[in-house]
Protein backbone atom coordinates (compact mmCIF):
# COMPACT_ATOMS: atom_id res chain seq x y z
CA UNK A 1 0.00 0.00 0.00
CA UNK A 2 1.18 3.18 -1.33
CA UNK A 3 0.82 5.91 1.77
CA UNK A 4 -0.06 9.44 1.14
CA UNK A 5 3.52 10.85 2.32
CA UNK A 6 4.67 8.83 -1.02
CA UNK A 7 1.73 10.24 -3.39
CA UNK A 8 1.87 13.66 -2.70
CA UNK A 9 3.17 16.28 -5.30
CA UNK A 10 3.89 19.35 -3.97
CA UNK A 11 0.91 21.90 -5.52
CA UNK A 12 2.32 23.97 -8.60
CA UNK A 13 0.63 26.79 -7.12
CA UNK A 14 1.09 29.28 -4.44
CA UNK A 15 -0.58 31.69 -2.49
CA UNK A 16 0.29 34.16 -5.05
CA UNK A 17 -2.75 32.66 -6.90
CA UNK A 18 -5.37 31.88 -4.70
CA UNK A 19 -7.46 29.82 -6.77
CA UNK A 20 -4.96 27.78 -8.35
CA UNK A 21 -3.84 27.13 -4.60
CA UNK A 22 -7.81 25.99 -3.72
CA UNK A 23 -8.07 23.73 -6.90
CA UNK A 24 -4.38 22.69 -5.90
CA UNK A 25 -6.05 21.32 -2.60
CA UNK A 26 -8.41 19.93 -3.94
CA UNK A 27 -6.49 17.84 -5.91
CA UNK A 28 -4.33 16.43 -3.07
CA UNK A 29 -8.04 15.92 -1.35
CA UNK A 30 -9.14 13.25 -4.26
CA UNK A 31 -5.67 11.56 -3.67
CA UNK A 32 -6.67 11.04 0.25
CA UNK A 33 -9.60 10.10 -0.59
CA UNK A 34 -8.40 7.26 -2.78
CA UNK A 35 -5.89 6.60 0.04
CA UNK A 36 -8.96 6.58 2.39
CA UNK A 37 -10.49 4.07 -0.34
CA UNK A 38 -7.57 1.78 -0.60
CA UNK A 39 -6.96 1.88 3.31
CA UNK A 40 -10.97 0.13 3.12
CA UNK A 41 -9.80 -2.05 0.97
CA UNK A 42 -6.74 -3.07 2.63
CA UNK A 43 -7.87 -3.48 6.11
CA UNK A 44 -10.00 -6.87 5.63
CA UNK A 45 -7.05 -8.80 4.29
CA UNK A 46 -4.04 -6.68 5.77
CA UNK A 47 -5.14 -5.63 9.17
CA UNK A 48 -3.09 -3.16 10.83
CA UNK A 49 -0.09 -3.66 9.31
CA UNK A 50 2.45 -0.59 8.85
CA UNK A 51 0.70 0.34 6.25
CA UNK A 52 -2.24 0.60 7.18
CA UNK A 53 -1.14 2.63 10.71
CA UNK A 54 0.61 5.17 8.39
CA UNK A 55 -2.33 5.48 5.68
CA UNK A 56 -4.44 6.12 8.62
CA UNK A 57 -2.15 8.90 10.21
CA UNK A 58 -1.74 10.39 6.71
CA UNK A 59 -5.25 10.58 6.28
CA UNK A 60 -6.06 11.97 9.93
CA UNK A 61 -3.53 14.53 9.83
CA UNK A 62 -5.21 16.13 6.71
CA UNK A 63 -8.24 15.82 7.77
CA UNK A 64 -7.51 17.28 10.98
CA UNK A 65 -5.31 20.35 9.50
CA UNK A 66 -5.35 20.75 6.07
CA UNK A 67 -9.00 20.25 5.35
CA UNK A 68 -9.74 22.92 7.64
CA UNK A 69 -7.66 25.24 6.74
CA UNK A 70 -8.52 24.83 3.60
CA UNK A 71 -12.61 24.79 4.24
CA UNK A 72 -12.15 28.57 6.20
CA UNK A 73 -10.50 29.89 3.20
CA UNK A 74 -13.70 28.90 1.28
CA UNK A 75 -15.66 30.45 3.97
CA UNK A 76 -13.55 33.19 4.37
CA UNK A 77 -13.58 34.33 0.76
CA UNK A 78 -15.66 32.26 -1.67
CA UNK A 79 -18.84 32.02 0.24
CA UNK A 80 -18.92 35.98 1.26
CA UNK A 81 -18.00 36.94 -2.29
CA UNK A 82 -21.19 34.61 -3.81
CA UNK A 83 -23.52 35.75 -1.44
CA UNK A 84 -22.70 39.22 -2.50
CA UNK A 85 -23.02 38.16 -6.02
CA UNK A 86 -26.95 36.85 -4.46
CA UNK A 87 -26.13 33.44 -4.37
CA UNK A 88 -26.92 33.30 -0.97
CA UNK A 89 -28.70 29.63 -1.59
CA UNK A 90 -25.57 28.36 -3.70
CA UNK A 91 -23.22 29.61 -0.21
CA UNK A 92 -25.69 28.04 2.15
CA UNK A 93 -25.10 25.06 0.45
CA UNK A 94 -21.79 24.65 0.70
CA UNK A 95 -21.46 26.02 3.75
CA UNK A 96 -23.84 23.01 4.99
CA UNK A 97 -21.69 20.58 3.42
CA UNK A 98 -18.95 21.86 5.26
CA UNK A 99 -20.54 21.09 8.73
CA UNK A 100 -21.59 17.34 7.11
CA UNK A 101 -18.33 16.66 6.16
CA UNK A 102 -16.78 18.08 9.79
CA UNK A 103 -19.81 15.77 11.19
CA UNK A 104 -18.92 13.00 8.71
CA UNK A 105 -15.25 13.49 10.03
CA UNK A 106 -15.67 12.91 13.60
CA UNK A 107 -16.95 9.52 12.74
CA UNK A 108 -14.41 8.52 10.45
CA UNK A 109 -11.80 9.51 12.97
CA UNK A 110 -12.76 7.64 15.56
CA UNK A 111 -12.35 4.61 13.06
CA UNK A 112 -8.95 5.58 11.58
CA UNK A 113 -8.02 6.08 15.45
CA UNK A 114 -8.56 2.59 15.77
CA UNK A 115 -6.51 1.65 12.81
CA UNK A 116 -3.70 3.73 14.32
CA UNK A 117 -3.83 1.73 17.68
CA UNK A 118 -3.91 -1.09 16.05
CA UNK A 119 -7.24 -2.42 17.75
CA UNK A 120 -9.46 -2.21 14.61
CA UNK A 121 -11.72 -5.08 13.63
CA UNK A 122 -14.50 -5.84 11.96
CA UNK A 123 -16.84 -5.41 14.20
CA UNK A 124 -15.45 -1.90 15.19
CA UNK A 125 -16.44 -0.34 12.32
CA UNK A 126 -19.78 -1.69 12.12
CA UNK A 127 -21.45 -2.25 9.36
CA UNK A 128 -18.33 -2.15 6.48
CA UNK A 129 -17.05 0.75 5.11
CA UNK A 130 -20.08 2.21 3.86
CA UNK A 131 -19.89 5.81 6.04
CA UNK A 132 -16.14 5.95 4.60
CA UNK A 133 -17.69 6.16 1.00
CA UNK A 134 -20.42 8.07 2.07
CA UNK A 135 -17.37 10.56 3.10
CA UNK A 136 -15.64 10.19 -0.14
CA UNK A 137 -18.79 10.55 -2.31
CA UNK A 138 -20.05 13.83 -0.33
CA UNK A 139 -16.34 15.68 -0.62
CA UNK A 140 -16.19 14.63 -4.50
CA UNK A 141 -19.78 16.18 -5.33
CA UNK A 142 -18.78 19.23 -3.07
CA UNK A 143 -15.10 19.61 -4.93
CA UNK A 144 -16.50 19.27 -8.27
CA UNK A 145 -19.64 21.70 -7.50
CA UNK A 146 -16.83 24.36 -6.36
CA UNK A 147 -14.91 24.16 -9.13
CA UNK A 148 -17.69 24.23 -12.13
CA UNK A 149 -19.76 26.83 -10.28
CA UNK A 150 -18.37 28.86 -6.98
CA UNK A 151 -14.48 29.21 -7.84
CA UNK A 152 -15.00 30.57 -11.85
CA UNK A 153 -17.37 33.24 -10.87
CA UNK A 154 -15.48 34.08 -7.87
CA UNK A 155 -12.77 34.22 -9.72
CA UNK A 156 -14.04 36.78 -11.98
CA UNK A 157 -16.09 38.89 -9.78
CA UNK A 158 -12.47 39.54 -7.55
CA UNK A 159 -9.79 41.57 -9.42
CA UNK A 160 -5.85 41.09 -9.04
CA UNK A 161 -5.79 43.40 -5.72
CA UNK A 162 -8.75 41.27 -3.97
CA UNK A 163 -7.35 38.01 -5.18
CA UNK A 164 -3.95 39.26 -3.90
CA UNK A 165 -5.67 40.52 -0.88
CA UNK A 166 -7.32 36.89 -0.28
CA UNK A 167 -3.82 35.34 -0.89
CA UNK A 168 -2.07 37.14 1.35
CA UNK A 169 -4.45 36.12 4.27
CA UNK A 170 -4.99 32.91 3.40
CA UNK A 171 -0.76 32.27 3.89
CA UNK A 172 -0.59 34.40 6.93
CA UNK A 173 -3.12 32.33 8.56
CA UNK A 174 -0.44 29.69 8.29
CA UNK A 175 2.10 31.68 9.63
CA UNK A 176 3.47 32.39 5.40
CA UNK A 177 4.06 35.38 3.92
CA UNK A 178 3.50 36.32 0.03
Amino acid sequence: MTTAASMHASPDAGFDQPFAMLSACHERLYRMLQLLERLAAHLPDNGCDPHAVGAARDLTRYFDVAAPAHHEDEERHVLPALRAAGDDAFAAQLEQEHHEMRRRWAELRANLALVIDRSWCDAAVGAGFDHWRQFATLYRAHTASEEEHAFPGVRAALDADAQRAMGREMAARRGLSI
